[in-house]
C-alpha cells in the first residue's frame, strides 16, 4: 500500500508544472498560482530589462480595463525579474492587472512550461484552462492581437 501512495504522489507531482509554487503576488509576497477552470486567462511573461515587454505593458493594461475585464478574462503579468526592479517600474508604468513574480531558481523550465521553448520575452499564453485550448504570443502585444487569440481560443472551446 505504501508503494501505491508513493506511485501516487509521484504521478502527481509529474503532473504539476515545473516551478507552479514559484509566482508570488508582488503587491504582497503571496503565493500565487495559475488556476484551472472556464475563463479565459491570459498570461504575460516579462521583465523590467525588455523593451518590447515596457512598450507593450500600457496597451495590454489599457486593453484589459476596456475589452479584458467587461469579456470576464483574467489577466496576469509574470515578472522573470527582482521586487525591486518591479517595484521601480509599476510606479513609472502602473497597470490594471495583477503582476507576479516568479520566485523560482530555473525560469527556463517554468517558461518551458508555459510553451516558451525559445525562452525569450515579452512571451503571452492566451487560454481556456478547462478545454486544454491555449494561444502563445512571442514577442510584442497589442490589443488586436490580444482580440484574435482570445477569439481564437474561445472558438476551439465553442464559447462565444
Amino acid at each position: 500500500m505504501k508503494i501505491l501512495k508513493s506511485l501516487a504522489v509521484l504521478a502527481l507531482c509529474a503532473a504539476l508544472p515545473a516551478g507552479a509554487a514559484d509566482f508570488v503576488s508582488h503587491a504582497d509576497n503571496k503565493p500565487q498560482q495559475l488556476s484551472g477552470g472556464d475563463k479565459v486567462q491570459i498570461v504575460n511573461l516579462w521583465a523590467t530589462w525588455c523593451k518590447p515587454c515596457r512598450k507593450e505593458m500600457p496597451a495590454m493594461s489599457q486593453w484589459y480595463q476596456q475589452k479584458g475585464k467587461k469579456q470576464g478574462i483574467e489577466l496576469v503579468g509574470i515578472a522573470v525579474d527582482s521586487p525591486e526592479n518591479v517595484s521601480k517600474f509599476l510606479k513609472a508604468t502602473p497597470v490594471s492587472y495583477p503582476i507576479w513574480r516568479y520566485t523560482g531558481a530555473n525560469s527556463r523550465a517554468m517558461m518551458r512550461d508555459l510553451g516558451n521553448t525559445v525562452g525569450g520575452l515579452p512571451y503571452t499564453v492566451v487560454r481556456l484552462p478547462k478545454c486544454g485550448a491555449q494561444q502563445t504570443l512571442l514577442g510584442e502585444v497589442d490589443g488586436a492581437k490580444l482580440d484574435s487569440a482570445v477569439a481564437a481560443v474561445k472558438a476551439k472551446c465553442g464559447k462565444k
